[in-house]
Parts: C-alpha cells; sequence; structure tokens
C-alpha cells in the first residue's frame, strides 16, 4: 500500500548552510526545512536568516529546543523558562515564527529531574504548548532519538503535541522502534503526525549501504538505487509520513525525491520487524 503523500523535509543537521541547497529544494519541490537551536554550532538560525531570508517564507520551518551553550559542551535542559526564552529567540533570530518548535531530546534531563521525571517532562510540554498559544510558534512537537524512558511518563495531563519526530530506518533496533510506536500511542498520535530523521543512520557511504540490497523491501524497484529503498522503506520503520533528511547536495537531494514513486511491501517490513524482535529476545537469553 503506497503511502498517502509521503513528504520530504530537508534537515540541516550537519549542513553547510548554503542558500544553493535552499534554492535546489523549492526545485525539487521540497518546501520544509527542519534545523536547530544547536546547530551550526547554536548559529544556525542566523545564518540561515541570514543568507535566505528572503526564501524563508516559502518554507515550512520546523527547529528544536533543550540544548545550550555550556562551558566545555553543550547542555541540556527542561528548564520551562529556558524553554520558552529559547523559543522567543528562535522567532527573533530566524525572523519569522517557527512553523513547529519540537522539544529536543526529552530523555537527555529525564535522569537528573528523577523522581521527578513526570512532572518535568509535563512542564517541558507545557511551556511549549504555551509558546504556540501566545503565537511564539504555530505548533509545538517532542523530537527524540530514543524514546523509550518517555511513554510511560505520557498521561492524560501531559499536554499533547502536534508532531513527534522519531529515528526511521533500517538501521534502527527493535527497542527503539517499538518505543516510537509506544509514544505516538501514549499520545494517540497517527502516523500522519509523526515524523522520521536519519534514514541513514549517519551517512549513506556508512559501509553497511553496500552489503544490503534494501530493496528487497519494494515491490517493484525497477530503477531505484540501493540508498533510494533504504530511504523509502524508512517510512515504514516505524510507520511515518515524514522523513527529514540531510543533505549538501541538490541531486542527492533530487534523488531522494525520486524513491517516493515506489511502493513498500508491508509483509516484507512485518517479517524484517518480527525477526528484529526474535533477535533481540535471543541476545537477552
Amino acid at each position: 500500500m503506497r503511502d498517502s503523500d509521503p513528504r520530504v523535509v530537508l534537515g540541516l543537521h550537519r549542513s553547510r548552510h548554503e542558500r544553493r541547497l535552499l534554492t535546489g529544494a523549492l526545485d525539487l519541490g521540497v518546501t520544509a526545512i527542519d534545523t536547530s537551536a544547536n546547530y551550526l554550532g547554536f548559529r544556525s538560525h542566523e545564518v540561515v536568516a541570514r543568507i535566505a531570508s528572503d526564501l524563508l517564507p516559502k518554507f515550512t520551518l520546523s527547529t528544536k529546543v533543550g540544548y545550550f551553550p555550556g562551558v566545555d559542551r553543550a547542555e541540556h535542559s527542561l528548564n520551562p523558562a529556558r524553554l520558552y526564552a529559547a523559543v522567543e529567540r528562535a522567532a527573533r533570530d530566524l525572523g519569522r515564527e517557527p512553523d513547529v518548535v519540537f522539544l529536543h531530546n526529552p530523555e537527555q534531563s529525564l535522569q537528573e529531574a528523577a523522581p521527578r521525571n513526570r512532572d518535568a517532562l509535563a512542564w517541558a510540554c507545557a511551556v511549549l504548548a504555551d509558546a504556540a498559544r501566545q503565537g511564539v510558534c504555530e505548533a509545538w512537537g517532542i523530537a527524540s532519538w530514543d524514546p523509550s524512558p518517555l511513554p510511560e511518563l505520557i498521561d492524560a495531563t501531559t499536554p499533547k503535541p502536534s508532531v513527534l519526530m522519531v529515528r526511521a530506518g533500517l538501521l534502527v533496533g527493535t527497542r527503539t522502534l517499538d518505543a516510537a510506536d509506544a509514544l505516538a500511542e501514549a499520545f494517540e498520535m497517527g502516523s500522519s503526525t509523526v515524523w522520521g530523521m536519519s534514514p541513514f543512520g549517519g551517512s549513506t557511504r556508512t559501509p553497511v549501504w553496500g552489503r544490503i540490497d534494501p530493496r528487497v523491501f519494494l515491490q517493484d524497484h525497477t530503477g531505484l538505487s540501493r540508498i533510494q529503498a533504504a530511504f523509502r522503506a524508512a517510512y515504514h520503520l516505524p510507520q511515518v509520513n515524514t522523513v527529514a533528511v540531510g543533505s549538501d547536495e541538490p541531486a542527492h537531494l533530487g534523488e531522494l525525491v525520486g524513491a517516493l514513486a515506489g511502493e513498500v511491501d508491508e509483509q516484507a517490513i512485518h517479517h524484517y520487524r518480527s525477526l528484529l524482535r526474535e533477535r533481540s529476545r535471543d541476545q537477552l537469553v
């Protein structure tokens, strides 16, 4: 079954932040970009606004808050006042209100918040929900690299995000895939409001992509490359309708956009996830 209107978001993590990439994305019909307050050494917002202020109105723009400059390295915080100030600064530095602001990897601070981690997460969600109500951003979400600690902290009183962002793709382990599904279920969110990220586990040049053929996950892979097939399969691992992917080359981004024409073999995906779970159980024995 083909996804309903699968979407590509241009992610700026590790990007050189060049204008040609943004104009190339628009030429390909990619009209959404995703960044974060801490990207490019905490300069991403300012640089994007400087090089492409005239282009930003043509994009749906998402960003993330939760990391802050530290003495030796970035530090993570769920402090409500710091988060709200970060959303305000994002809007100021970008020259416009973001369409979505994600709470960035909240699991990073939960250990420090124990035993009040449920309250800490709820308060962080509440402050982003308030920022959206105040018009500092259009909507808010949660972006989590490791969502496994989060589902058990969600209850009926936890503010509900508009969007979730989780890792996606063939290199994501079963624990993370199941946790992403559980988080979406806890918030009663369908796949249309869940985004995937890092579909190649960091790079298409990783040796694993030369050793496996992801085209086995497609119904008909005529004309599609292994990288295109891996990208297309990522929309089903876990089930998402949007994938944020980084690229510094418009040609590579165009290749990924072309992969959306492929149709995924859902039985193959289901079998693959079953194998992952079996392998995980075997490792625990």
